[in-house]
């Protein structure tokens, strides 16, 4: 077998390797879970019914079955493409997930973009500009942000820009009172100002650093002050050598960083009350609605593991020398 075949085998092994650890943890988290899904299906009307019809309930769904055949079954379904039936929602999960997902595309995608434009743009200013007062500034705002909690965030743009300053909406994705059909553009654009802003802060402060980084050290290499000395201005350096050699790096923390950006959106979605893929999850927990909360966390997976994928395929295109390294070890082992 040749390597690019072997390569992917390998990765397509490895992910679904992922997928259905995932699937055990998850399903087994959510089994030993305090919340009981009749319980929290049944909400305030749990004084009016009796335990025969909770023991209906709970065999309509498949609770009354042992953790194991209700493991096996679920798999057998997901093989499928059956995701099962959302209890909270009263929807099939895949329907849910469709119009969940793509509620938050929006805003965990342009706050992705955002966050690698303006970090990889700040991280080459400082280390173009090594221990200089833009240097320390930059440093200082990406330490902050990098330690600063995605809700205290959310909530400090929530306090300033909306309840003093009353620029933007205070929640939702449209007007409240207006069917989803009937938002403009415009109006769309308000309600994710805020939320955008706060999931592109977070995103900023680790490409910003790593970025700044690697350019500092290229400055640094005998190529870099060569060219300095046959009368090559720094900014010409960074521009010819530096940039591409920095998107190396960048662009993997970029991809690498998708999980961490869906962790975010979670708390900013709650925040800002916006009805994404985030908001569903915590629903899905907190009111024990096992089948939702299992296919969104093999759906996150799935979608961080593919950004993974994409990231080392990109690194490969950016640096010829990985490529041509895994040709001659395949022609090695073939």
């Amino acid at each position: 077998m040749s390597s690019v075949p072997r390569l992917v085998a390998t990765r397509v092994a490895r992910l679904a390797a992922v997928l259905l650890l995932v699937a055990v943890v998850a399903f087994a988290l959510a089994k030993i879970s305090p919340v009981d899904p009749v319980n929290a299906y049944l909400g305030i009307d749990i004084a009016r019914v009796g335990p025969e019809q909770r023991a209906l309930i709970a065999a309509r769904w498949g609770l009354d079955q042992p953790p194991l055949a209700q493991f096996t079954l679920w798999v057998r379904n997901l093989l499928h493409g059956d995701l099962g039936y959302s209890m909270i929602y009263n929807a099939p999960v895949s329907e849910v997930i469709a119009a969940r997902f793509w509620t938050s595309l929006p805003l965990v995608g342009l706050a992705w973009l955002f966050s690698g434009i303006f970090g990889f743009a700040l991280g080459v200013v400082a280390g173009a500009n090594s221990g200089s007062w833009a240097d320390r500034v930059i440093r200082l705002y990406a330490y902050f942000l990098s330690s600063a909690p995605t809700f205290w965030i959310a909530i400090l743009l929530l306090i300033v820009f909306s309840v003093e300053l009353g620029w933007a909406p205070v929640c939702c994705a449209g007007p409240l009172g207006v069917v989803p059909a009937d938002v403009t553009f415009a109006e769309r654009l308000q309600h994710l100002a805020l939320p955008l802003a706060a999931l592109t802060l977070l995103g900023v402060a680790q490409v910003a650093l790593h970025t700044r980084a690697k350019i500092a050290e290229i400055l640094q290499l005998d190529a870099a002050l060569y060219a300095r000395a046959q009368g090559a201005g720094k900014w010409d350096v960074v521009l010819r050598h530096g940039v591409r050699n920095a998107a190396l790096p960048a662009i993997t923390i970029l991809f690498a960083s998708l999980g961490e950006l869906f962790g975010g959106s979670i708390l900013a979605e709650q925040v800002f009350a916006y009805p994404g893929l985030g908001q569903a999850a915590v629903a899905a927990g907190v009111r024990g609605d096992v089948p939702l909360l299992l296919a969104i966390t093999l759906f996150l997976t799935l979608f961080v593991s593919v950004g993974n994928m994409i990231a080392d395929m990109l690194y490969h295109l950016v640096d010829p020398r990985i490529r041509e390294a895994e040709f001659t070890a395949g022609g090695a082992h073939g």
